[in-house]
């Protein structure tokens, strides 16, 4: 068996490539629990690298979640879908661990094997060897699947159509929503900004239309938290804001300028037929962990 002292010293890193894989911190911690139960019971008295070892078993416990879904044809649920307990929890790990939380989002769009080959060799440096044989594959077939991978959550060119957005204006107002900044937003706004959003995103007896510069301000005060949680995307091939609060997707923030002023915040929600891909200024990849 694994000493548990070997074992605690690797579970932090089991922990973030199972959250990574499995989207979800409690079954991660789940699919963690499950490595230490075959870890000490297994025979490995002749093993060289048992860090490596567990990185495997882990994966391969991940792997058979991920491939029950996939068979069980499970859709990532939507934010409001999962127990509010679970995603704060989710919140809670991707901000204490600074994960990418658009990453969280397009790694729900990949197959089984996508996902595994992309999250072990591009975020954790793991050679395409031990991949295929976590895959039970070859390391050419190891090395398509992370490139399909890549190909889905990259970036691509946005699609053209539609008026186009002052990035950096959309961002300057979003942080001063995030912080609660009314002034800052007023003088970001068009005098008659309007605010619109599906009416299942937003508390009973709330407009679904709001018009104004002060009264758009006033009331984007009270979603700060949601706005904390979002982050900028590809959506459908066009720039937008992702409120994905855990890292699950909820709603999307689509935002009109008008001579560099926010003129237009339309709000919808997220579909599952909805692609997302990583903007052109992120690059996909997170710090090593």
């Amino acid at each position: 068996m694994v000493p548990a002292s070997e074992f605690e010293a690797a579970r932090p890193q089991l922990t973030a490539l199972a959250f990574r894989l499995l989207g979800s911190i409690h079954d991660a911690d789940d699919a963690v629990q499950n490595t230490w139960i075959k870890a000490s019971t297994a025979d490995t008295d002749s093993l060289r690298n048992p860090a490596a070892w567990l990185t495997t078993v882990l994966t391969r416990v991940c792997l058979d979640q991920l491939r029950m879904r996939h068979r069980r044809r499970e859709e990532p649920l939507s934010a409001d879908m999962i127990p509010a307990e679970a995603v704060a929890a989710d919140e809670r790990y991707l901000r204490r661990e600074h994960v990418s939380r658009a990453l969280l989002v397009v790694l729900d769009q990949l197959t089984p094997a996508q996902r595994i080959a992309y999250v072990l060799h591009d975020l954790f440096d793991t050679p395409f060897r031990e991949v295929a044989n976590t895959l039970d594959t070859s390391p050419d077939n190891a090395k398509k699947h992370a490139s399909r991978a890549r190909r889905r959550i990259e970036h691509a060119e946005p699609t053209q159509g539609g008026k186009p957005a002052d990035n950096a204006v959309v961002d300057a107002f979003l942080a001063a929503a995030a912080g609660g900044d009314i002034n800052r937003m007023l003088a970001l706004m068009t005098d008659d900004c309007v605010r619109t959003a599906q009416a299942d995103l937003v508390p009973p007896g709330t407009p679904t239309a709001v018009s104004g510069a002060s009264a758009v301000a006033e009331e984007t005060t009270l979603f700060a938290d949601r706005i904390r949680a979002s982050a900028p995307m590809l959506v459908d091939g066009h720039p937008a804001y992702v409120i994905a609060p855990g890292g699950h997707p909820l709603a999307v923030i689509n935002i009109e300028t008008s001579n560099s002023h926010v003129a237009r915040i339309n709000i919808i929600r997220a579909s599952t037929h909805t692609t997302f891909a990583m903007p052109a200024a992120d690059t996909s990849r997170e710090p090593r962990t």
